[in-house]
């Protein structure tokens, strides 16, 4: 049952994110990040990139599916609860990762924000709805595959998936643009939770 459940899960996320991203990005410029590889590595760009993107994230694909591909394997389901609390999880986050995208492309679009900061809707209670919602979704999943006999281990994946959403690729290297580019955004810090979702701040 884990099994099913997990490749449903996993393929209703990566539908809905596979869509989002090639509605935002088809037709656009090269990511300004890859830009920047090729311009710092010149003709050295195919191999660096070969090691340093794809190498590794190969190696943080294949950690971050370890509840998926543990469920494959082990065919024993031992808590039924550690399933549900999994699915319930995966929906929140879900919920916060759709929403959080698509209130950010509604924003994006209007001419008369450019230079602004989205603080409405999900986006006032956390400056990263969809990193929180994403970061969740990985929780659920190994919640679902923890239901499987001798799964719990595999805890590694959302572990590590936090990890790189809080100190790598997502919340920290966005705060640093962003901080950069909007002067509103100091504001904002001082009154949004950066990742939990949280009463705003009042100013004092």
């Amino acid at each position: 049952m884990a099994q099913w459940l997990l490749a449903i899960l996993t393929s209703v996320w990566a539908v809905r994110l596979s869509i989002h991203l090639a509605a935002r990005n088809l037709g656009k410029p090269e990511d300004f990040r890859y830009c920047a590889m090729r311009e710092r590595w010149g003709k050295s760009f195919p191999l660096a990139s070969l090691v340093i993107v794809f190498g590794l994230q190969g190696a943080v694909m294949w950690a971050v599916s370890l509840p998926i591909q543990i469920s494959l394997a082990v065919t024993t389901s031992t808590s039924t609860a550690s399933a549900v609390a999994g699915v319930a999880l995966w929906a929140v986050g879900l919920f916060f990762e759709s929403v959080g995208d698509w209130q950010l492309v509604r924003f994006k679009r209007n001419p008369e924000n450019a230079g602004r900061v989205l603080d409405t809707g999900l986006w006032r209670y956390t400056r990263q709805p969809n990193y929180f919602g994403d970061c969740l979704v990985w929780w659920g999943l190994f919640f679902v595959a923890a239901s499987c006999s001798g799964a719990w281990w595999t805890i590694l994946s959302p572990l590590t998936m936090t990890f790189l959403l809080l100190r790598v690729s997502g919340v920290s290297l966005l705060e640093k643009t962003l901080r950069n580019s909007k002067p509103e955004y100091a504001d904002y810090v001082a009154r949004t939770n950066a990742f939990l979702p949280g009463i705003p701040r009042r100013r004092s």
